[in-house]
C-alpha cells in the first residue's frame, strides 16, 4: 500500500513537473522537483554530457521550450521502482529531434519525491 503511493507521488511529480516544465520550458516549476545539487550525466548524439542542475535549468529556460517549437513532445514512464525512501523512474522523452531515456533518481525529504540524479542518454542515433 505505501509503495502504491510512493509510485503514486512519484508519477504526479514526473507528468506534472517533470514532464510539463520540460514541454513548457519552465524551469522554475522543472526546478520545484529536483534537489538543489543534483546532477546530470549521459550522452547526447554520442557525446559525454555532464552539468549541475543549475546549468541545465538555465537551458531549459533560455532554448525555445518543445511548446512553441511546432515539434512533437511526448514523455512516457517506463517503470518506478521504490525502495523505502529512494526511487528510480525509467522515463522516455521525445522532443526536438531527440528521444531520451532517462533514469531519474528520487528520494523522499520531509514527504516529498524529488529527483537527485538524473542520466540520460540520446537514443535517436
Amino acid at each position: 500500500m505505501e509503495n502504491q503511493a510512493a509510485i503514486a507521488a512519484i508519477t504526479d511529480a514526473i507528468e506534472n513537473y517533470y514532464f510539463k516544465g520540460i514541454y513548457e520550458g519552465d524551469e522554475i516549476l522543472l526546478g520545484k522537483i529536483f534537489h538543489p545539487g543534483t546532477l546530470l550525466f549521459g550522452d547526447v548524439k554520442g557525446e559525454p554530457y555532464f552539468k549541475t542542475i543549475d546549468l541545465y535549468l538555465d537551458g531549459v529556460k533560455n532554448r525555445q521550450s518543445p511548446k512553441f517549437s511546432g515539434k512533437p513532445f511526448r514523455g512516457e514512464i517506463i517503470n518506478i521502482k521504490v525502495i523505502n525512501s529512494i526511487a528510480v523512474a525509467e522515463v522516455n522523452v521525445k522532443m526536438y529531434d531527440f528521444n531520451y531515456r532517462d533514469l531519474l533518481s528520487f528520494h523522499k525529504f520531509d514527504g516529498k519525491w524529488i529527483i537527485v540524479n538524473k542520466m540520460l542518454t540520446d537514443l535517436s542515433k
